[in-house]
């Protein structure tokens, strides 16, 4: 940030909730936003342009919070007192991401299952492992992995299955520019490698 921007003092002001270290850092990230937009012939004195540097950097922090968190989520299971033995679902979590490769964003649904041994996770859990692994530069199949990786890692179930639906800018806005395209990944781990057991999850996500 240099000195003798006429808008410091407004940006000082929106960035007083943060703590030091973290205001500067936003500051340096709005410095080089800023730059991008001056090397790009934009003018700056747009109001509507005024403090676009300082609203990216905000948003880049909201967006690549996860990697704030540490390596992974802080997700408490239970034991499994009630021995259940059956799938457990939960579909249509959304999300939002960026993409590693344009830092664009891609956003859709997941599905995510498991069968339970000794160990269950409360069900508000579910979307925050794919939150925290969605908010980073990203790309589909990791994030896919991630989530199913973190379930088999920490509950030691029979089997978990994550599916992943999203679009993605990259491929409406730019590039070939396919609006409405749906990219579909999936994860498969232990006894989702069963036919029967995989015929189940899809029964289930078919359901309304």
């Amino acid at each position: 940030m240099i000195d003798d921007n006429p808008t410091l003092q407004i940006r000082e002001d929106r960035l007083a909730k943060f703590d030091p270290e973290e205001r500067a850092k936003l500051i340096r990230i709005a410095g080089h936003v800023r730059a991008m937009l001056e090397e790009l012939g934009l003018d700056l004195t747009d109001p509507n342009l005024l403090e676009t540097d300082i609203r990216v950097a905000q948003m880049y922090r909201e967006m690549f919070h996860g990697l704030q968190e540490g390596a992974e989520p802080k997700v408490t299971v239970f034991p499994n007192d009630e021995g259940y033995t059956s799938m457990v679902m939960e579909k249509q979590i959304p999300f939002f991401s960026m993409c590693s490769h344009h830092l664009v964003p891609f956003y859709g649904h997941a599905h995510i299952a498991y069968i339970p041994t000794d160990r269950i996770i409360g069900l508000s859990k579910l979307p925050r492992i794919l939150e925290f692994y969605a908010k980073r530069p990203q790309l589909q199949e990791r994030l896919t992995e991630q989530v199913v990786t973190y379930l088999e890692s920490k509950l030691q179930p029979l089997g978990a299955m994550v599916v992943i639906e999203a679009r993605h800018l990259c491929v409406e806005m730019r590039g070939v520019k396919k609006a409405g395209a749906v990219t579909v990944t999936s994860a498969i781990r232990g006894s989702f490698l069963e036919k029967a057991v995989r015929e189940e999850f899809l029964d289930l996500l078919r359901r309304n």
